[in-house]
């Protein structure tokens, strides 16, 4: 049906109410992914309660700094393509100028979607002028490594790791495209045609991830460099996180993704006129399956 996956009848069954938790204390927020059973797969429930979040500490005056992380045993798996609370279909309060996807035929459904859920939410989470912090541990996968590259900083436990399979799908990579400003372009490349776990301690190497640390040492790590930045005046690092974003942007980073949502959105319709639905056959039972193949 469309993406490759089956329809319920009854539609999504959410296991919380509460996908995101936020808690604001001593000038840092802490933002919780919180889908613990699902690995933090990042439905649509979560990615609005997300953007409400993010909102909520720009708006707090007494908030300098952004801790982003997830319950469980992963940061996150990626986005939700098999749970129970998958809502793909439903229409949701939009926070773009896009229109209502829910009801579109063809390839213009998953474009117009991705344009306010993937493309759009992350290029404005990264513009949040107050520092974030991403405090990743075990899986950080596809969807996952989007929402930690919006992040300023990344700090991540030695147990974590970094993937983005979904060639696997027929796909040139997720739609927030930084595979080639946060790596290498041969190791962005290597990266995408294998597939494979990224460790952290390699990620670090290749100046994807800013500091590894103990697993049981990560959110003290990570709260210490939060402590620190919130310290220093609002608008001098609003201005420098401009700044450096700006030039990022200037080095191509906002016309890469640009580039890479077409193709990806050619992928996605060419599966369909393949008969193999968006995901180019492939289900979360199949892509976990693959993943776990790929372990080196």
């Amino acid at each position: 049906m469309g993406d490759g996956t089956k329809r319920r009848a009854q539609g999504p069954v959410y296991e919380t109410a509460d996908p995101v938790l936020y808690e604001a204390r001593e000038g840092i927020a802490c933002v919780t992914l919180n889908r613990p059973q699902f690995n933090n797969a990042q439905n649509s429930q979560m990615t609005y309660a997300l953007d409400a979040a993010l909102r909520r500490a720009a708006d707090d005056d007494a908030v300098r700094v952004v801790v982003l992380c997830g319950a469980g045993r992963h940061f996150s798996a990626g986005h939700d393509i098999g749970t129970p609370g998958r809502d793909v279909d439903l229409p949701f309060e939009r926070r773009s100028l896009w229109w209502d996807h829910s009801d579109k035929p063809g390839g213009e459904k998953y474009f117009v979607r991705e344009q306010e859920v993937y493309l759009g939410m992350c290029r404005r989470w990264r513009d949040l002028p107050k520092p974030t912090i991403a405090m990743v541990h075990g899986a950080c996968i596809a969807g996952g490594l989007m929402l930690a590259w919006v992040c300023d900083l990344i700090i991540a436990s030695d147990d974590a790791f970094f993937q983005d399979p979904v060639v696997r799908m027929g796909i040139p990579g997720v739609e927030y495209f930084a595979h080639a400003h946060e790596l290498h372009p041969r190791v962005a490349k290597e990266f995408l045609f294998l597939g494979e776990r990224m460790s952290a301690e390699r990620a670090c190497r290749m100046g994807m991830v800013n500091r590894v640390v103990p697993r049981a040492e990560l959110e003290a790590s990570t709260f210490d460099w939060a402590t620190r930045i919130a310290a220093q005046p609002r608008m001098g690092l609003a201005l420098t996180k401009t700044v450096i974003n700006r030039v990022e942007d200037l080095q191509g980073l906002r016309a890469t993704m640009d580039l890479a949502f077409g193709y990806h959105h050619f992928a996605h319709t060419h599966s369909q006129l393949l008969g193999e639905g968006t995901l180019g056959g492939q289900d979360a039972r199949s892509m976990a399956a693959g993943n776990k193949k790929q372990v080196r």
